[in-house]
This record gives C-alpha cells, structure tokens and sequence, in this order.
C-alpha cells in the first residue's frame, strides 16, 4: 500500500535526522572538550564538567533515537491486518493515524495523518481495535472506518 510506505519513509526520515543531528552534536561537544583540555588549567573543571553532561545526554537521545530506528524496521507496510497493530493505518470519521513512532501531524497527497507511537496513550487506544469499533480520547469519539 502506496501511503503507508509514503508515511514509513517519512517516520525513517524523521528517525534518520535526528541521528544525525544527535552525532553532530556529540561531535562538537568531543571538539569543545578537546580544546578546553589544551586551554584550560586544572583548577577549573566546570566548563567540561557541563559539557560531559552534555555529552552523556546526547549520546542517551542518539541511543534512543537509535532504538527509534530499529523499532520501525519491524513495521512491514504491506502487512494487512483486521485490527490495529505497528505499521497499521487506522482511518477514522475524523482522522487518520499511523502507529509507528511520535511524530504528530503530517500531510501527504493533500491529506492529513496522524503519526503516532503504539506506546502513547491514542496509540494504546487504537491497539487491536477493528473496524467498526469505537475509542474515546480526550472527549472526543472516534469511530474506525478503516484498518489498512
């Protein structure tokens, strides 16, 4: 199915980005550190101090960005499946979800989806429901159309 490859390559680009921007960081951060060892004298640390802690986030968020990725090697876009599952579809009377990773709002081919984590709350909602059922969130009903 043609749109959920479409969106499939956008969460990978999304995913793809933030690695890199993640490894750059880490590299400036790695060059900073350097210089301020060959500057620096021993009595103060602080400066590298925060930039460690910068670091350690860094690489924390490139780990699970990572991770991000791997997750969405396991969405099969031709996969057809009666009820919601990762890499599912779900087409509503109001809106369209994609249960992949977190990305929110996107619009392809003139139409707007929802791109969302399994994980999150909606998400958690939308697991193994079929067409025909209903999910309340937030207040709001929705009625499944469509599961693709």
């Amino acid at each position: 199915m043609k749109i959920k490859r479409d969106l499939l390559d956008l969460c990978n680009q999304h995913a793809n980005k933030r690695i890199a921007d993640y490894k750059n960081e880490i590299e400036l951060i790695k060059e900073s550190i350097e210089s301020n060892d060959k500057v620096s004298n021993e009595e103060d640390d602080s400066g590298n101090s925060k930039l460690l802690d910068d670091l350690e986030k860094n690489m924390n968020y490139l780990n699970e960005a990572q991770k991000t990725k791997e997750r969405l090697q396991l969405i099969k876009p031709n996969l057809l499946s009666d009820t919601a599952v990762l890499g599912s579809l779900v087409k509503t009377d109001s809106i369209s979800f994609f249960l992949a990773i977190s990305i929110g709002k996107v619009t392809l081919e003139d139409e707007d989806y929802y791109i969302i984590s399994i994980q999150s709350p909606i998400g958690q909602l939308l697991k193994t429901k079929k067409k025909g059922d209903q999910v309340e969130f937030n207040g709001k009903h929705y009625k499944i159309l469509e599961v693709l």
